[in-house]
């Protein structure tokens, strides 16, 4: 199968955002007098929007009545700081521009924030990336299949030759809701054991295998 249309997930599969997104957590939770998380812990908060790693992070989650404060302060922190450290990972400048050469349109789709997905976009991936979505209000956030959707359409592009590349179960089920084939990447915030258990069934170990499929 040749795809001429690449969806991509942003956090771990294109971007090493990880210490970024770890300190601002923790930033946020000093300034609360609340307890840090490790980066491992933050590793596995992420993926679902920074609303939801945030209610993850801090004690109670959503029940905590300094949540609403906790999270702005951690938004303020990382729009200021989201690339202190963050940078793609191996790989990703050259297989994103062996694509364009080739002639594919690609899109990243992402549970960031709207502002926060477009900046490191433009800073990383200016000429490479088509088309970024972040999370905003109007639009359902993955797996729902909105994101997707909306790319397409601005793309003009349909689902019959595209495909989603990420590193997490919500990319395998945001795939599955958008009609798309899934590609899982083994270099994110995810380990193959856990991708297999809830679906995942084309793997790629480096950015270059992607050229490969």
């Amino acid at each position: 199968m040749s795809y001429d249309v690449y969806v991509f997930d942003l956090d771990g599969t294109l971007l090493d955002t990880l210490r970024d997104l770890t300190a601002s957590v923790n930033h946020a939770l000093r300034w609360a007098e609340m307890p840090e998380r490790t980066i491992e812990e933050v590793r596995w908060f992420v993926g679902n929007g920074v609303k939801k790693l945030m209610e993850r992070a801090v004690p109670e989650g959503t029940d905590n009545p300094r949540f609403t404060e906790v999270y702005q302060e951690f938004r303020d922190h990382y729009l200021h700081h989201g690339l202190d450290t963050t940078e793609p990972y191996p790989g990703i400048m050259e297989m994103l521009r062996a694509l364009k050469d080739e002639g594919k349109q690609i899109a990243v789709v992402s549970n960031k924030f709207y502002k926060a997905t477009e900046e490191l976009c433009s800073h990383f991936f200016a000429g490479l990336v088509d088309v970024a979505i972040g999370e905003r209000e109007d639009i359902r956030k993955k797996p729902a299949p909105d994101t997707v959707e909306e790319a397409l359409r601005r793309l003009k592009a349909d689902c019959s030759h595209a495909v989603y590349v990420g590193d997490s179960d919500v990319d395998i089920q945001t795939a599955m809701n958008s009609g798309l084939p899934c590609i899982s990447v083994l270099w994110g915030f995810r380990d193959k054991d856990f991708l297999l258990a809830h679906g995942a069934t084309t793997f790629v170990t480096t950015p270059h295998e992607l050229l490969d499929i």
